[in-house]
């Protein structure tokens, strides 16, 4: 099935298609140059993310014409080839701008643009089968009543709480669905608001999709040359997770005292894709702060930040929230709260039956031949005789471990009674 781009931001062809002035445009292409030395044109327009004709050229007359910067030289034919450099007078304006600002990048879109963009990427009324489910989750042993609960939450587009005892795949349940979001959404580098400057893509949490090959039409990406606004980036639906360090800052602007302009915080980044916070309690914010500075967002939609200079701005909040606890939720915020979480969904203790699943495929995939001899002994003498509890990550976590012993004892890792009752002794806390 062929793949197209419905939201493909078009390439601004004049100054005023940017939805930034000329002098914005100067400033930032002066700073490049102050901080990349000798460049050309097509270079200059490659850093910013604009298209040289008509817009970066138009920049460049401007700097000439107030002797900010000069042309030292030619590689090729056309101005784009052109080399540019900086004046001592535009050194001096430089070290000014650098003093108001050191965001050196690519050209920030309008907050106008970046909202509107946010809207067209919602994942609201976009529909995951159960058979995309199924896929997402074949990886882990769930109990049926848990994946039947899923399926509806995911698609809601609304907040979900998982909660249940510490092991039993709560994370690994919320990364999976993070991955599974259909489709590709466009970001910003970068934000303008008032002259002020929001940095948004981020490597760390942002997957940017790889060019498409000739003939490739089923993927997801873009294809090398085309035409679009490249302050845009193509990435996969970001599932952006934070655990006890999440501070109430965080969720705001993060002003950089030195570079002077503005990190996203979690959840703008995670607009159009997940947001999980994971061990929700163990936070140093107390779960009730952390959730009523969201009663607002969950319910409009709209989360307003702070500017330094006291400034509200507000801005989509279109990302699916995943708390994650091993607390029960009435432990952690009262009952009001909880009518805003649409979905909460018990991860329960494997059943027997599940956990000998889980057991045979940690085995399969360290090489460990599996038999049920092994497991009856293993249920036996480390769960019922001490009345221990079954985690669904014990099966993997007791099986590396044994692995890991016989690899001191240079023997093949096979599920022998010794091995085990070491893997076990090593793994378990005594009652």
């Amino acid at each position: 099935m062929a793949f197209t781009l419905q939201n493909l931001p078009p390439e601004p062809r004049t100054v005023e298609e940017t939805g930034l002035s000329l002098a914005f445009l100067a400033d930032l292409v002066l700073k490049t140059m102050y901080t990349r030395g000798f460049l050309m044109g097509h270079e200059i327009a490659d850093a910013v993310k604009l298209p040289f004709s008509n817009v970066v050229d138009r920049v460049l007359d401007y700097l000439r014409r107030e002797h900010l910067t000069e042309v030292k030289g030619s590689s090729g034919f056309g101005e784009s080839s052109y080399q540019y450099v900086i004046s001592e007078e535009g050194r001096a304006r430089a070290r000014e701008l650098m003093d108001q600002n050191q965001y050196v990048g690519p050209a920030p879109v309008p907050l106008a643009a970046y909202t509107q963009m946010v809207l067209t990427n919602s994942t609201n009324g976009r529909t995951i089968t159960q058979d995309a489910m199924q896929n997402a989750l074949s990886h882990l042993v769930l109990n049926g009543s848990v994946f039947n609960q899923l399926g509806p939450a995911v698609n809601s587009g609304k907040s979900i709480f998982l909660f249940g005892n510490a092991g039993n795949g709560k994370t690994a349940i919320a990364e999976a669905i993070g991955k599974m979001l259909p489709g590709v959404i466009f970001i910003p580098y970068a934000v303008s608001v008032d002259g002020h400057i929001v940095k948004v893509f981020d490597a760390l949490h942002h997957r940017v999709t790889p060019e498409k090959q000739d003939g490739d039409d089923a993927t997801p990406g873009l294809r090398k040359g085309e035409r679009y606004d490249r302050r845009w980036a193509l990435i996969y639906r970001p599932m952006i997770a934070v655990g006890g360090e999440l501070l109430l800052e965080s969720l705001d602007l993060v002003y950089d005292t030195t570079a002077k302009y503005y990190e996203a915080p979690f959840q703008m980044k995670a607009n159009g894709g997940m947001f999980l916070i994971d061990d929700f309690g163990r936070q140093q914010v107390r779960p009730r702060e952390l959730l009523n500075r969201w009663i607002v967002p969950l319910e409009k939609r709209i989360d307003y930040l702070t500017l330094e200079t006291g400034r509200k701005i507000d801005v989509p909040f279109d990302a699916m929230i995943v708390f994650s606890t091993n607390l029960h939720p009435a432990e952690l915020v009262d009952e009001a709260f909880l009518r805003r979480i649409r979905y909460k969904i018990y991860i329960p203790d494997p059943t027997w039956e599940e956990y000998r699943e889980i057991f045979v495929r940690a085995a399969e995939t360290a090489g460990v031949p599996y038999s049920d001899d092994a497991l009856r002994y293993v249920v036996t003498e480390f769960y019922l005789k001490p009345k221990r509890k079954p985690r669904a990550v014990h099966p993997r976590d007791l099986i590396e471990e044994l692995v890991d012993i016989a690899r001191f004892r240079g023997v093949q890792p096979t599920l022998t009674h010794e091995l085990i009752t070491l893997a076990c002794q090593a793994y378990f806390l005594k009652s």
